[in-house]
């Protein structure tokens, strides 16, 4: 791991994007959303991406994906009612997992407020042992590259 600390991104290194409304309770007691909330941003920018271009089936599909890393740099405050735009790119694809790359940025603003990333193993639903990524998700992930 390097000890060189990260730099706030522009809206160009990232792919697709989606927008995410800031709700009242995600603003923690000093003023701006909590760090938790960041997660399930990155979580609703790539499933939400994912199942629109009918790369992923969470009711039906016989493979899941189960998260094993994940990591947020903060850059820059965010707080309610502020919007949230969320650029999302694949930073690498094995076999049966793919690195998510997620940058989170105020409605405005051309520099990330936050980064991170995550990455999914994808398992077969049953047994839960690592699976080969469907086709139409490789596909899909050749798109965030």
């Amino acid at each position: 791991m390097s000890d060189a600390r990260p730099e706030p991104e522009s809206r160009s290194a990232y792919r697709v994007f989606r927008t995410i409304g800031t709700r009242w309770m995600d603003n923690d007691v000093y003023g701006h959303v909590n760090n938790v909330v960041y997660y399930s941003w990155f979580d609703t920018a790539v499933n939400a991406h994912l199942i629109e271009q009918g790369a992923l089936d969470i009711h039906g599909g016989a493979v899941i994906g189960l998260v094993v890393e994940t990591r947020c740099n903060y850059f820059a405050p965010l707080a309610f009612p502020q919007d949230v735009v969320a650029g999302l790119r694949v930073g690498r694809v094995g076999s049966s997992s793919v690195r998510y790359e997620v940058g989170l940025f105020g409605a405005d603003d051309t520099l990330c407020a936050a980064s991170g990333h995550f990455i999914h193993v994808y398992v077969d639903r049953q047994t839960r042992r690592p699976a080969p990524l469907p086709e139409k998700l490789k596909s899909v992930l050749e798109t965030l590259k």
